[in-house]
């Protein structure tokens, strides 16, 4: 268990001086007695608290690190439902015409999957020194993000048009000399959301699809082809 300072964990301390003054005023037993084993107990429940916290990510920003705690936990959600869906669809598309679109829903689920790599990615990205995102990193962003509109169609577009407005916004940010990584956490909040929102739609069309018309199952590529863009646009997010 390593070692932590009692001042900030109020209860562990609370305890220890309860534990003083009983052992002085109600045990009677002198002072140099009862002195370490309060700041024991005071550093013993502190340690036990700190054991119980959530593992800091070393932002310097504790609601910078809930968001992002809380992101790593649905991305890891997540790749278990997409698991489960690679399953089902292999389990239901089973015919020769439907390999092609096994393989699509298999390379989503795969892309799915990356999402706790990929958010970890960003994390190590926010952290050490140079942590604050720069302009100029911002700015080569949403360049090479704005040559990928012309040709985005769909949801990728409406993604890429949403990232480029949160990227001129982390811009003038980091211009003004703040924080742009809550903006930037923000952004992947959204995305990760409509990761799970796509992934539930491909799944329950994968259910209910009468699989042997061939306009369904296109339903079913084109869904496919949507959850995979929103994972193409966190990769963007991430790019630095």
């Amino acid at each position: 268990m390593q070692l932590a300072n009692p001042l900030y964990y109020p209860l562990p301390v609370f305890v220890g001086a309860i534990t003083l003054v009983a052992g002085i005023r109600l045990v009677n037993l002198p002072s140099f007695v009862v002195l370490p084993v309060a700041g024991a107990v005071a550093m013993g429940g502190a340690a036990f608290r700190k054991s119980q916290a959530p593992p800091s990510l070393n932002l310097n920003n504790p609601a910078l690190e809930a968001d992002l705690l809380r992101l790593q936990q649905q991305a890891q959600t997540l790749t278990l439902k997409a698991e489960e869906l690679r399953l089902e669809a292999a389990r239901l598309l089973t015919q020769s015409t439907q390999m092609d679109l096994l393989a699509a829903v298999q390379l989503t689920c795969d892309q799915v999957q990356e999402l706790p790599t990929k958010i970890a990615q960003l994390v190590q990205q926010m952290q050490g020194q140079d942590s604050l995102l720069s302009v100029q990193d911002l700015q080569r962003q949403l360049a090479n993000l704005e040559a990928k509109l012309p040709s985005s169609v769909g949801v990728m577009q409406s993604q890429l048009i949403q990232l480029a407005a949160s990227l001129r916004q982390n811009i003038q940010l980091a211009q003004e000399g703040q924080d742009a990584r809550q903006a930037q956490a923000a952004s992947l909040s959204k995305l990760v959301l409509d990761s799970a929102g796509q992934l539930q739609k491909l799944q329950n069309h994968l259910r209910t699809a009468d699989l042997a018309n061939a306009q369904q199952t296109t339903e079913l590529r084109t869904l496919s082809d949507e959850l995979s863009s929103v994972q193409t646009s966190l990769d963007l997010l991430i790019e630095r």
